[in-house]
């Protein structure tokens, strides 16, 4: 009898283990999880960026006012020097974060007009330290520059590879060979995983002349999962010569 129970606490986790699994590898819980984490990436290299272009706009405010009275209208205009770059290179980079999302190839010159504001915030950043002659000041003018150039170009490449695994996982999870649906067995009974010929014989023996076939009545009838039942509509659908194998 201790045995027996045994075995139904063992044969009730491991549905619930396989449960568990089958939503861990669901395309649209995959998707879900990426997405998360790309916004945590995006958050962190904005806030990266917005922090060194913060230090970049004092110190080029000292190299554009040139030692003019503080309060001056020579004073206060530099101030309006590098925000005007900055602004644009924001903008570019708010661009690419939507089209590296769809993996979409911005041109020439917009990756032109990215380098050349990140090089001319590296220049006038630097330009005074080069000038006295300061290795120490290059240095501590270089980093915060270099920093947004990096998290510029890392940041785009790390969207368009967060886009491609949401793909990878999807494209698996469709071509998945042997899947299965968790349930509670009877403990009297072996437990057999359920392959794909067994949830296409089901849909097969449900299919009546006149019935179109489509992944969600394919999944009312035979209990698959929904990444499973686009390809089990498609295959039944050529089988019996109709049905919509797109339909969700």
């Amino acid at each position: 009898m201790m045995a027996h129970n045994k075995a139904l606490r063992l044969a009730e986790d491991s549905a619930a283990a396989a449960e568990v699994r089958r939503w861990q590898t669901d395309p649209e819980v995959v998707a879900l999880r990426v997405e998360r984490i790309r916004t945590q990436v995006d958050r962190l290299c904005w806030a990266g960026i917005l922090l060194g272009l913060a230090f970049t706009t004092a110190n080029v405010q000292g190299f554009a006012a040139a030692g003019a009275a503080a309060w001056s209208l020579p004073w206060s205009t530099a101030w309006l020097l590098d925000p005007t770059v900055c602004l644009v290179l924001l903008a570019i980079l708010r661009a690419e974060q939507v089209t590296a999302r769809y993996q979409v190839r911005t041109g020439r010159w917009v990756r032109a007009a990215k380098w050349f504001t990140l090089a001319a915030t590296y220049v006038m950043n630097t330009w005074s330290s080069w000038a006295a002659g300061s290795p120490a000041g290059v240095v501590l003018h270089s980093v915060p520059p270099l920093v947004v150039f990096v998290a510029a170009e890392a940041v785009t490449d790390l969207r368009d590879k967060l886009t491609e695994g949401v793909q990878v996982a999807f494209t698996h999870a469709m071509n998945g060979a042997e899947v299965h649906e968790p349930r509670l067995p009877d403990p009297q009974r072996p437990v057999r995983r359920k392959l794909f010929g067994d949830y296409l014989a089901a849909a097969r023996q449900a299919w009546a002349p006149g019935v179109v076939v489509t992944p969600a009545w394919v999944r009312d009838v035979s209990g698959c999962s929904r990444g499973l039942s686009s390809r089990l509509a498609t295959t039944l659908a050529a089988e019996v010569g109709k049905g919509d194998g797109d339909e969700r």
